[in-house]
């Protein structure tokens, strides 16, 4: 039988993290986007709710706790209700871990893991999107030679999350006909980190460029190892976070804009009643609901190990649709206050804007 509610499990997590996004993250998102920065208390306030180092396993330092990709959709959804540059902050460690508890060797998972599992705010980042138009994530321009037992990558890469402070960098790129991802330490010969990226929206998340320049690594940089990885399943988990994202992203939208609606008085009436506001919204719960459908689709094919790869473009593809129309009928729905700062929907519309362009900013 098909099940559209929660476990007692994943009610006791959204709760938490709602309630950690109302408290923690939504009272500094506004000033966080002016500044262009995350405070680093915010990152260690963050960094003890254990988002990555409980899904460790206990054999490289973690809490061993068993992952679900559907609840870390819940999760991230309810991040993202608060704020989402400050969601993926939240989450961009487990953009490397993640990738390393899946797809490496022992003993890259030996060598990596542990650095997650400390007491202070460590991440590592997930290099996949590249400048230029029709960029596809499946098909890098980005290359990989092989020269002996080593690999010299030469390519740019753009959009990394945390770039300027990440320890490490797990780099797709071509492999002959396959598609490969690197470990790529920071201060690897050859790798150029650029300035912190300006951006229409997600200002407080600081992203970068990459260029490698003839990198040369070694042959246990090879994520999995001589038999590779499955960069597709990376690329998946990440496209389904982002439609998370921007789910939370929609619904924090649509649940500004109701009581807004019927607190705001025009013609003698509040503007709920109007009936071009009201079918708007109804339109936009309808939206939220289905985008919520696709997500947890995608994330419960992640869950049984099926392959998700429609699925999940369907959920991203239909989020960054959706919720730039969300969005925008938010500002819609506040007429002139939708363009001024009093209000968070400009900064919400912004980030829709940019969420639905990016790739591997986020995982689940």
């Amino acid at each position: 039988m098909i099940s559209f509610g929660m476990s007692e499990e994943q009610e006791l997590v959204r709760d938490a993290m709602h309630e950690f996004a109302e408290d923690a993250i939504r009272p500094i998102a506004r000033d966080c986007d002016e500044e262009a920065a995350i405070p680093a208390d915010f990152l260690e306030t963050a960094w003890t709710l254990g988002l990555t180092s409980t899904q460790i396993p206990e054999a490289f330092g973690g809490a061993g706790e068993e992952r679900g990709v559907v609840t870390n959709a819940i999760l991230l959804e309810e991040l993202a209700f608060g704020d989402a540059s400050l969601a993926m902050a939240a989450l961009a460690p487990s953009l490397f871990a993640n990738a390393i508890i899946d797809q490496a060797t022992e003993g890259q998972k030996g060598a990596l893991l542990p650095h997650f599992c400390g007491d202070s705010f460590v991440t590592g980042s997930l290099a996949v999107s590249e400048p230029g138009a029709l960029s596809d994530a499946s098909r890098p321009r980005t290359r990989a030679e092989q020269k002996g037992k080593s690999f010299i990558l030469s390519g740019r890469k753009t959009f990394v999350t945390f770039g300027d402070r990440a320890s490490h960098f797990l780099v797709t790129a071509q492999l002959d006909d396959d598609l490969a991802a690197f470990i790529v330490p920071r201060g690897a010969d050859g790798l150029t980190i650029g300035e912190v990226e300006k951006k229409m929206g997600l200002h407080a998340l600081a992203t970068t460029g990459l260029e490698l320049e003839r990198v040369e690594v070694g042959p246990d940089a090879l994520l999995g190892g001589p038999e590779g990885a499955d960069v597709q399943q990376l690329l998946n988990l990440s496209r389904v976070g982002l439609a998370a994202v921007m789910l939370g992203v929609s619904r924090a939208v649509l649940e500004y804009c109701v009581p807004y609606s019927k607190d705001r008085i025009a013609f003698d009436e509040p503007i709920s009643k109007k009936q071009a506001i009201a079918f708007r919204l109804a339109e936009m719960h309808i939206e939220v609901h289905a985008l919520r459908q696709l997500v947890w689709r995608a994330a419960s094919l992640l869950d049984q190990g099926e392959d998700a790869t429609r699925a999940a473009w369907q959920a991203r593809a239909y989020a960054a649709d959706k919720s730039m129309w969300i969005t925008d009928s938010g500002v819609q729905v506040l007429g002139g206050h939708g363009f001024i700062r009093e209000h968070p929907v400009e900064m919400w519309f912004r980030n829709a804007r940019t969420l639905g362009v990016l790739e591997a900013m986020v995982t689940l």
